[in-house]
């Protein structure tokens, strides 16, 4: 993820951290987290929460441009409609084109903007 966030402006921190946070949160399902493999490892990952929310959609550098993010994001759809759920929401820095083209292409919009905390 870390990689993955290089250039989309996310940040993760570290792994024991990060994994006692997201394991320890009510809204935490391990069959809402999916991840994509290849020869080399982890290549994509998307990371929901059962309240239909994406908490992290990342994807490898080696593997950008492949579209594993949409195939990511649309099994995240069609999970969340097997679940029987209206809609689903994720949070996008402004600043993040790609993110924002990938998500509207799926057909989503934005439906509130938000200032960062600084």
């Amino acid at each position: 993820m870390l990689l993955g966030y290089q250039e989309g402006g996310g940040r993760v921190p570290a792994l024991e951290v990060w994994q006692q946070r997201f394991e320890t949160d009510p809204e935490y399902d391990p069959g809402l987290c999916f991840i994509a493999v290849d020869a080399d490892g982890i290549v994509g990952v998307a990371q929901c929460w059962t309240s239909a929310y994406i908490k992290n959609l990342v994807v490898h550098p080696r593997a950008q441009g492949q579209g594993l993010g949409r195939a990511l994001l649309l099994h995240a759809f069609k999970v969340f409609q097997q679940r029987h759920e209206g809609f689903v929401d994720l949070k996008v820095l402004e600043d993040n084109l790609r993110a924002q083209r990938l998500y509207e292409s799926a057909g989503m919009r934005v439906v509130r903007r938000e200032p960062v905390p600084t």
